[in-house]
């Protein structure tokens, strides 16, 4: 049996979202639920939308969902800062770094399917 070459975006993403989840748990342990709600959403998005694309009907769709991606990723950042820079918010740890090496290859996927 052929073995299946790994899908870097869809190994990051997934792990990501793993640490989303239990970040979400910590807010939601301080009763932060409006945000952990929202983080939760667009954390686990990114992913969602990069395994979608996978299945893309065309190129247009596949670039399509991955800027969708790239959407979720930006407000992911935006929940994650407001959270590493309140003194009433757990620290996000390493989370931005993750997100930051997804949107490099995110943006890479896209440009590159651009070029298409």
């Amino acid at each position: 049996m052929k073995e299946e070459k790994e899908n870097l975006i869809l190994k990051l993403t997934f792990e990501f979202s793993l640490k989303i989840i239990e970040f979400c748990e910590q807010l939601d342990a301080l009763k932060k639920f409006t945000l952990s709600n929202q983080l939760f959403k667009a954390g686990t998005a990114i992913g969602a939308n990069a395994n979608e694309a996978q299945n893309a009907e065309s190129n247009a769709d596949f670039i399509h969902k991955f800027k969708i991606a790239a959407k979720e990723m930006n407000e992911t950042d935006y929940w994650l800062k407001l959270c590493k820079f309140s003194a009433h918010l757990p620290d996000p740890g390493d989370l931005l770094d993750d997100l930051e090496s997804i949107k490099k290859v995110i943006n890479k996927i896209i440009s590159t399917s651009k070029n298409r």
